[in-house]
């Protein structure tokens, strides 16, 4: 039987040999949530990378560039960070760069992993389902802030622990405390998280509908994986063969 077991934090990776495992790298809020959503709203394929400079370049090569720094858009980026300026057709047959001060880290960090996954609440069973197809061990990489533990990202690790329990063992009491805090939690996420650091500080900058969005499950059947140095939807690719 595969296992699943949690990374609090990239910063936590040197403890873990990621060769022969699957990465479902998440940032919740709100890096994979966007990502997802972008796939789900026909964006061809995206680039995370790790600088802004890096990312503005990609603008000469047709792309569109996504950056976001302490929860706010970048200055002369086409798109920040919120799901919901990739939602109006603009994405759609697109290649996108994006960094974030985040998730796009957690990704780049767990490069050496067999397959990287990006996992979302919004696309939590089309996680699950290519998991228990892959057969491989599961390490789910919380992004965090700033390389310290959040709770959004723990409560997602939860959800997928959940809903893969009965077909995966728990590598150890990480997994555990994730699937408990997310028990504890599940009947209201938004409640639950509302006294959590990240949360009040993205509601400082007044974007309240960014975080109900994000913590609902299952709306897009999107999977975004790393390919050939980009990330792709697996699932339209799928479709296609």
């Amino acid at each position: 039987m595969p296992s699943i077991d949690v990374c609090f934090s990239p910063e936590l990776l040197h403890l873990y040999d990621l060769k022969g495992k699957a990465v479902v790298a998440v940032d919740i809020l709100r890096a994979t949530s966007t990502m997802v959503t972008a796939f789900a709203h026909g964006a061809t394929d995206i680039i995370p990378v790790m600088k802004l400079e890096e990312c503005q370049a990609y603008a000469e090569k047709g792309c569109l560039i996504a950056a976001e720094r302490d929860g706010i858009k970048a200055e002369g980026f086409d798109l920040g960070n919120s799901p919901f300026a990739y939602m109006d057709g603009n994405v759609k047959g697109r290649t996108i760069a994006i960094t974030t001060t985040n998730g796009t880290r957690a990704i780049h960090l767990s490069m050496e992993a067999d397959e990287i996954i990006v996992g979302a609440f919004l696309n939590l069973q089309a996680v699950v389902e290519h998991l228990k197809e892959l057969q491989l061990d599961v390490l789910v990489v919380c992004a965090g802030w700033k390389g310290k533990f959040n709770l959004e990202d723990t409560l997602y690790a939860g959800a997928l622990a959940e809903r893969l329990q009965d077909d995966f063992a728990f590598e150890n009491d990480a997994t555990l405390a994730s699937l408990h805090l997310y028990q504890t939690a599940k009947n209201d996420l938004v409640s639950f998280l509302r006294q959590s650091s990240h949360v009040r500080r993205l509601e400082n900058l007044e974007i309240h509908k960014d975080i109900e969005f994000c913590l609902q499950h299952d709306t897009y059947d999107v999977l975004p994986v790393w390919k050939n140095d980009k990330l792709v939807d697996l699932a339209v690719k799928e479709l296609k063969s």
